[in-house]
């Protein structure tokens, strides 16, 4: 039974009581009516904004990492690899892969066909513009003929032009290094052999060529470097070389024959015994591979052992006849160059359209194989891509592996990719950066991008050799840290310890890193790399090493997987205005007290 609150003595007041409360109960409907249209107004209004990016949402405290995979990853990458059948192919079958050269079109053609045998789909070639000449060494010896018989070390410099066949010729030494040398040399060396440069001092080979990172390097790369300023102009360098292409002008005008370079030195003294460094500090600019900045006069790198002998023997005044025959063969004033592509579809429907990336350069230069730059690491990433079609997974964003071409002179193949598919920053058409590559042009505008910008996810390079991995570099993106220290907690046993806010350069990942896209390059065991396979004739299969190799795509594999299962896309760092860099630099106006302010 209800109660009878006629029956109840503060019947009045409970009377009032109800009518208020009934009078709220009419407010708080009319109110909650009214929120709950606002709030599906708010809904709907909401629904027509396009979403944002997972990248930019809050990332979890906690990875979920699947053990189970990590362990698959590493049976198969340990246990049943193939890195060194690769390997073989590409150094051995191919070659030293100079771009714009037949043998990176063949290396080009190879990898698109072993990324479809693996499983991949989509496995193509991406043609990211015009480079320039095509040049292949086919012949090269140099040797002395008096005062004694000496048979040299050497190669041609590339894209150096071919003398007209085996040629005799005294020696003479050379050393321009400013505008005012040029009139000691004039009307002194037509019909000569020019020995140019000065002789460097040789040291003992007193240190180890190959080396491994200990816990105090490592600190060293973890540990996040306060000093400012200082730091290598890649512009300024290409400047300097732009003296180089007029000595090479020089020679020519002069009637010289040929030009023998000394080879310069590695780390440890690696750029001795018999080591010859050949890139295009041994010709004449760093352009050489465009027509218009061609040199201009065949020319030859050899070992510093062959080089001091002539160098001593002129100085004392001992006449040196010498004898050499460069033969090469140039394809074309302009070839064009291609990045390889290959993928491994997503399937999860929400995020198969966004994209994880792994890659590494092609290219190589032309004295040895390009076993280790970068053959390595073009290896490590056909390799994941195989243990992770071997594993038959399905991931839910798209993986895409990338193998750049043109990285030597100047990163063109990953920058023109990017640029085709991400973003790019416009740069300078003053006549002054003329002599400089077009990705290290001064920017003259904010980045550009296109709309797959927002669908990648990240990208992993392999640039530092064939060592073992170590880490990440992270550039500078802190938000990544606690993620990474998650992934490589299961790798740990494998070396791979460390992660740090540095950036690195001089690599692809560069690319991706100029227009705000998460880029990073592997810390790697330096093993010899710097001290005699890096851009040398010892470049070669033999310097690979297969058990470093093969921990390098089980780790590549692992990152590479656990970015394409992950809820939410990699977090980024906030986008780079590369066109106010100059301007924040600028001295602070008005900062001395009592100096008179300048309108």
């Amino acid at each position: 039974m209800l109660l009878d609150l006629e029956l109840v003595p503060e019947r009045k007041a409970v009377m009032r009581s109800l009518k208020a409360i009934s009078s709220a109960t009419v407010l708080l409907a009319g109110l909650t009516f009214s929120l709950f249209a606002a709030d599906k107004d708010k809904k709907e209004a909401t629904s027509k904004e396009p979403a944002r990016p997972s990248y930019e949402l809050s990332q979890p405290e906690k990875e979920s990492l699947d053990l189970a995979m990590y362990q698959s990853i590493r049976i198969e990458a340990l246990s049943h690899s193939h890195i060194m059948e690769y390997a073989s192919g590409l150094a051995d079958g191919i070659g030293p892969r100079l771009t714009g050269s037949p043998n990176l079109k063949r290396a080009n053609e190879w990898t698109r066909d072993q990324f479809t045998a693996m499983g991949c789909a989509n496995a193509h070639l991406e043609d990211w513009g015009e480079f320039g000449m095509g040049w292949q060494q086919l012949n090269t010896w140099v040797r002395m003929t008096s005062p004694d018989t000496a048979v040299f070390i050497a190669q041609a410099a590339p894209w150096s032009p071919a003398t007209k066949g085996p040629v005799t010729a005294p020696a003479v030494w050379v050393n321009i290094k400013t505008e005012a040398d040029f009139d000691r040399y004039r009307g002194k060396l037509a019909g000569k052999i020019v020995f140019l440069g000065e002789m460097r001092e040789v040291r003992p080979v007193d240190k180890p060529f190959f080396v491994r990172d200990e816990d105090a390097d490592l600190l060293r790369i973890e540990t996040y470097p306060t000093r400012f300023g200082g730091g290598f102009s890649f512009g300024d360098f290409l400047k300097g070389q732009a003296f180089r292409e007029k000595i090479g002008k020089f020679l020519a005008a002069e009637n010289a024959i040929a030009a023998i370079t000394p080879s310069r030195d590695g780390r440890n003294g690696g750029g001795s015994g018999g080591t010859i460094f050949d890139d295009t500090d041994a010709g004449f600019g760093f352009l050489i591979f465009q027509r218009e900045h061609a040199d201009a006069i065949p020319v030859a790198v050899t070992a510093i052992e062959n080089y001091g002998r002539v160098y001593r023997l002129l100085k004392a005044g001992v006449p040196v006849s010498i004898e050499l025959n460069i033969d090469t063969k140039f394809t074309g004033d302009h070839e064009h160059g291609f990045d390889t592509i290959g993928e491994i579809p997503g399937t999860d429907p929400k995020v198969k359209d966004e994209i994880v990336m792994l890659g590494g350069h092609l290219d190589s230069w032309a004295s040895g194989t390009g076993a280790t730059d970068n053959g390595a690491g073009t290896l490590v990433a056909m390799e994941a891509m195989r243990i992770l079609n071997a594993l038959q997974i399905k991931p839910r964003r798209t993986i895409r592996v990338g193998l750049w071409t043109g990285e030597e002179e100047g990163e063109f193949g990953s920058y023109g990719y990017v640029k085709q598919h991400f973003g790019f920053i416009p740069r300078s058409t003053e006549p002054d950066q003329s002599i400089i590559t077009e990705y290290d042009r001064d920017p003259s505008g904010p980045i550009q991008l296109k709309p797959d910008h927002q669908k990648l996810s990240a990208y992993f390079n392999v640039d530092n050799g064939g060592g073992k991995i170590r880490g990440v570099y992270l550039q500078g993106n802190s938000a990544i840290a606690p993620i990474f220290a998650q992934w490589i907690e299961p790798l740990k046993d494998l070396g791979v310890t460390t992660l740090t806010l540095r950036d690195t350069g001089g690599t692809d990942h560069e690319a991706f890193d100029a227009v705000g896209l998460p880029g990073f390059q592997f810390i790697q065991d330096p093993l010899d790399y710097s001290s005699r396979t890096h851009h040398t004739n010892m470049d070669t299969y033999e310097r690979l090493q297969p058990d470093d190799l093969a921990q390098a795509a089980l780790v590549e594999a692992t990152f590479v997987y656990n970015a394409a299962m992950r809820d939410q896309m990699l977090p980024r760092k906030p986008l780079p205005h590369p066109e106010l860099e100059q301007k924040r630099s600028e001295p602070l106006k008005n900062v001395m007290p009592g100096v008179e302010l300048k309108q």
